[in-house]
């Protein structure tokens, strides 16, 4: 699988999202879903001490054993979880560190991610912490996510010299563009490598979803969701048919679109089943090019003007 950077780390296109873990699979699932990843070439695993409520690490402790060090490994910290514990205080930050290494039963992280801004805490106490962090050899590179292009400029102003946020994590898809109202510019301005998560806007863009059909059984959006609107519906039954114009599915166009973006890195996707991990993995290979780019463009436009 082709690999991008991340700082100095080398990641896959695609990426696992460890989410699922711990919520809903258990660990004999975990195992299946990681092997099947990484024998399709993922080699970057994405998780957080939320996640499962810490099982998420927990699980991928159990089942990475000697493939630890073939993988890029990044979590999170900030969350609130285990008795309130949370933000991003120097002190709480370390703590947050040394609790991660444990439940993943490793020496490092390779991409360790302040999970949200934490408003009570200066960003450069944090990044003090996180670069001791990195100096210390516990951590190799520092990320952020949901980050605004504001917090972006003052976090790379605060570094000074020391570790600085090479990667944010945002939410981002052919149904929620926010990243390019200043997320991606700061990106490309900052040398910040972009992963977005949500790929699929929660599975709308998976195929599962269709206008006046019955919505699937046991998949996460169910009736009632915001997701579901009937702009929503109408986007991706025209971005269906654009996919399958070209013999290609709207799995395919959902990866591709995001990685035809020179700020994205990898695309983090989660995973309940091992299919579902190879599929992913092979998603990427569709090389959209500038006329598909400017024709899909349309298609998004034409469907936001329908519904304004």
């Amino acid at each position: 699988m082709e690999t991008r950077k991340i700082g100095s780390l080398e990641v896959s296109v695609v990426g696992l999202g460890c989410n699922n873990f711990g919520r809903r699979i258990d660990q004999e699932a975990t195992k299946l879903v990681v092997d099947a990843a990484l024998d399709a070439g993922i080699n970057f695993l994405d998780t957080a001490d939320i996640y499962g409520g810490t099982k998420s690490e927990e699980f991928l402790g159990n089942v990475l054993g000697s493939k630890r060090d073939s993988i890029v490994l990044a979590t999170k910290f900030g969350m609130p979880h285990e008795d309130g514990r949370n933000g991003a205080k120097p002190a709480y930050v370390k703590l947050a560190l040394e609790d991660s290494l444990r439940r993943l039963q490793t020496d490092r992280i390779d991409l360790y991610q302040l999970h949200k801004p934490d408003n009570e805490t200066p960003i450069a106490d944090t990044l003090g912490a996180m670069n001791d962090l990195v100096k210390a050899g516990k951590v190799r590179e520092i990320g952020c996510s949901n980050f605004s292009p504001l917090q972006l400029q003052e976090a790379e102003k605060a570094a000074e010299g020391g570790a600085r946020f090479v990667s944010v994590q945002n939410e981002y898809s052919l149904l929620n563009r926010e990243p390019e109202k200043g997320v991606l510019k700061e990106c490309r301005e900052l040398h910040i490598a972009f992963i977005p998560y949500f790929p699929l806007a929660s599975g709308l863009l998976s195929g599962k979803y269709r206008k006046g059909q019955p919505i699937p059984e046991g998949t996460r959006i169910q009736e009632g969701s915001e997701r579901l609107t009937a702009g929503n519906l109408e986007t991706v039954e025209a971005l269906i048919g654009f996919a399958e114009s070209r013999s290609r599915t709207i799995l395919e166009l959902a990866f591709s679109w995001l990685l035809a973006h020179g700020e994205v890195a990898s695309v983090i996707a989660g995973a309940t089943k091992p299919e579902q991990a190879i599929s992913n993995a092979a998603a990427a290979a569709w090389k959209l090019t500038g006329d598909e780019m400017k024709e899909v463009a349309q298609i998004l436009s034409n469907q936001y003007a329908s519904t304004t």
